[in-house]
């Protein structure tokens, strides 16, 4: 049985005068759309749901194919912390046959962890989130000034963003997220809040809540939040480290406590397929121009392909907990991609090493930033795509992740992604002025 019936929400809403609600769902491309309705019609809508246009959502539909319907979610009704009388519910995209429009990344994230069902598997995904918070202008627009001067974990009154952070926690809290931690980053302006673990679709739809929360929060502190992925040159970017686990018959399926590592042979597998398929995850894992920025040696991200249960300059970690807190860590993904098209590759490629009985490389202890190219030689060890041209040339050549995503979400997931390169690629930066101009 799910978490709340119609009568519930119907109940809820009025307890609290809710007069608007907000019917939510996201493109392919993980910016969140809504239609908003009033109270009157909710009743309506959990029982029909509500026709839109499809044709007007980037990456949905064509002109002539625009009728498609939102089909609420009632696990997903929250009443709004900071919006008097406003609530949300999160849908699910639907053809007007009835069937799920699988160009709803949502949806096809549903589908993958169907696939994990039949198997016997139930994914659970904690992930770390970092943002930076900036100031703005006197006309409120964003800058990339910051009067913070704080590093990691530090408190006030050197970290300035700390009681934006407090009013965040409490908002999610009472949205029924469960705040494990909350602290300074790295950089200047740079904060993690770091919530428990759920299984892979809610945790997709947590993630695109923690993001609007925060962006909101920080609208009400006067400040800037940003999930860019490297919005400033020399400091450490924003990543979304990504805590995976499986579980079987209600017990984690990566634990194996005879095993050296304390790993069991679907961990092994699982970890094969992801490292099997990362250059192709990370055209979606990584899905801006500036997502590359991040992606390079000596700021803490991954470049290399490779896994260890030791040491975060691999691509792969393995956290030291065991039992029942056994997991591997994706360190690759950032905050800007699609949450649910990430976990779905990545679930959908893990699976894959399960499937095949693939086998890992050996893992590599050393730190792999201080190694020789005769290391790399000798380990085998390979590079994440450099660019985002790089990584949809990967994509492209992967054929099973190009099946999981389906034609519809590939095809212009890859033709949005090329624009946005071409773009990149013909524009002529600042940089370019400031080297060039006088000397040519």
């Amino acid at each position: 049985m799910g978490k709340y019936t119609k009568e519930d929400i119907l109940r809820i809403a009025e307890e609290n005068e809710v007069e608007f609600i907000r019917l939510q769902f996201t493109d392919i491309f993980g910016q969140i759309k809504n239609v908003a309705i009033t109270s009157r019609q909710l009743e309506k809508i959990l029982d029909n749901g509500i026709m839109f246009d499809g044709s007007s959502i980037e990456g949905f539909v064509r002109i002539n194919e625009s009728d498609m319907y939102l089909k609420p979610d009632f696990d997903t009704f929250a009443v709004l912390p900071w919006k008097e009388k406003m609530a949300r519910i999160i849908c699910d995209v639907y053809c007007t046959d009835g069937t799920p429009f699988m160009g709803d990344p949502r949806n096809l994230l549903k589908k993958v962890v169907k696939e994990a069902e039949e198997m016997g598997f139930e994914l659970n995904v904690g992930p770390e989130c970092e943002f930076f918070l900036f100031q703005v202008d006197e006309e409120g627009n964003p800058t990339t000034k910051t009067n913070d001067v704080a590093s990691y974990f530090d408190i006030g009154p050197s970290d300035t963003g700390e009681q934006c952070r407090r009013g965040i926690c409490r908002a999610l809290e009472s949205m029924g997220f469960e705040i494990e931690a909350s602290h300074h980053e790295n950089a200047q302006g740079q904060h993690e809040i770091d919530f428990r673990f759920d299984k892979a679709l809610a945790t997709a739809d947590n993630v695109i809540t923690f993001k609007h929360v925060v962006r909101t929060y920080a609208r009400r502190h006067g400040l800037h939040a940003t999930f860019m992925p490297k919005p400033i040159f020399g400091v450490c970017g924003s990543g979304m480290h990504t805590n995976m686990s499986l579980t079987k018959d209600g017990k984690n399926a990566f634990c194996d406590e005879s095993d050296e590592l304390g790993l069991s042979k679907i961990a092994y597998q699982f970890i094969a397929g992801v490292l099997e398929h990362i250059k192709g995850i990370t055209a979606v894992a990584n899905p801006l121009v500036n997502s590359y920025k991040r992606l390079v040696s000596g700021y803490e991200a991954p470049v290399y392909i490779s896994w260890s249960a030791s040491n975060r300059s691999a691509l792969i970690r393995v956290p030291t907990a065991r039992g029942e807190g056994t997991r591997i860590e994706l360190r690759s993904p950032d905050p800007s991609c699609n949450p649910y098209l990430e976990m779905a590759l990545c679930l959908a490629a893990g699976l894959d090493g399960i499937k095949k009985g693939l086998t890992p490389p050996e893992q590599v202890e050393g730190n792999i930033y201080e190694m020789s190219f005769d290391d790399f030689e000798k380990n085998h060890i390979d590079c994440l795509p450099a660019s985002l041209e790089e990584a949809i040339i990967e994509l492209e050549k992967d054929e099973f992740l190009k099946n999981v995503l389906g034609e519809h979400i590939f095809e212009k997931y890859v033709a949005g992604k090329k624009r946005e390169w071409d773009k990149y690629r013909t524009a002529v930066t600042d940089w370019e002025i400031n080297r060039y101009l006088t000397k040519y």
